[in-house]
């Protein structure tokens, strides 16, 4: 069914996925889930025992859309399809969230230093009404070369590797260790484009 305002809700905090989506004309507003203190967060990001990476990060961007799903109609706010995803990256079958100080910073580098690493951009689209459902999961790997310590600790000195999974982002100054990528540059950097746009307009949303 098409969407009256061709509009969809976003649950995501991602600057970058505000800009990719902007980038190829999808119009959206926020449904932002707390992620913080005192009621905690809407969405755990705990891996459970014996949890693959691409089954962790399908649950919980399953559970991202189904939550600001549930928002909307708890706000009565105008009826869209939601659109939450999910980034982590893996090496070895380790997840690597975000890190949480300049420390687990400079050891998530260290372990991706002269490796080939998947990043993992998972995506669920609830259509208005609560009954559809869609989901990918889009796959890419990313080379990086042998990094010494002197360029690992003055990366992690800097704002950038704080709000990443894998402790760093693909657009910004870690571009110069990376020697190769293969997949999809936009699922890299955390919404995989080609696979939103089909998605979105199996949603009934509009894109030229």
């Amino acid at each position: 069914m098409p969407i009256i305002d061709n509009k969809i809700y976003l649950a995501s905090k991602s600057p970058r996925r505000r800009e990719l989506l902007r980038q190829v004309g999808i119009d959206f507003d926020l449904l932002l889930l707390r992620d913080t203190a005192p009621r905690g967060p809407d969405v755990t990001e705990i891996v459970l025992p014996g949890e693959l990476p691409t089954d962790y990060v399908k649950r919980v961007t399953e559970e991202k859309a189904q939550v600001a799903w549930n928002m909307m109609q708890q706000r009565r706010l105008t009826l869209r399809p939601v659109l939450a995803a999910d980034t982590t990256v893996v090496i070895h079958d380790r997840i690597l969230g975000k890190p949480a100080d300049q420390a687990e910073a400079c050891d998530m580098l260290r372990a991706l230093s002269g490796q080939t690493h998947a990043v993992l951009t998972s995506l669920a689209v609830v259509g208005m009404h609560g009954h559809e459902h869609w989901h990918i999961t889009q796959r890419s790997e990313v080379t990086f070369s042998e990094l010494s310590e002197e360029q690992i600790l003055a990366y992690c000195i800097t704002a950038e590797p704080y709000d990443k999974a894998g402790g760093y982002g693909i657009q910004g100054a870690a571009a110069r260790f990376i020697s190769h990528i293969s997949g999809s540059y936009s699922g890299i950097m955390g919404l995989p484009l080609f696979e939103t746009a089909t998605l979105l307009r199996q949603a009934g949303i509009h894109i030229p």
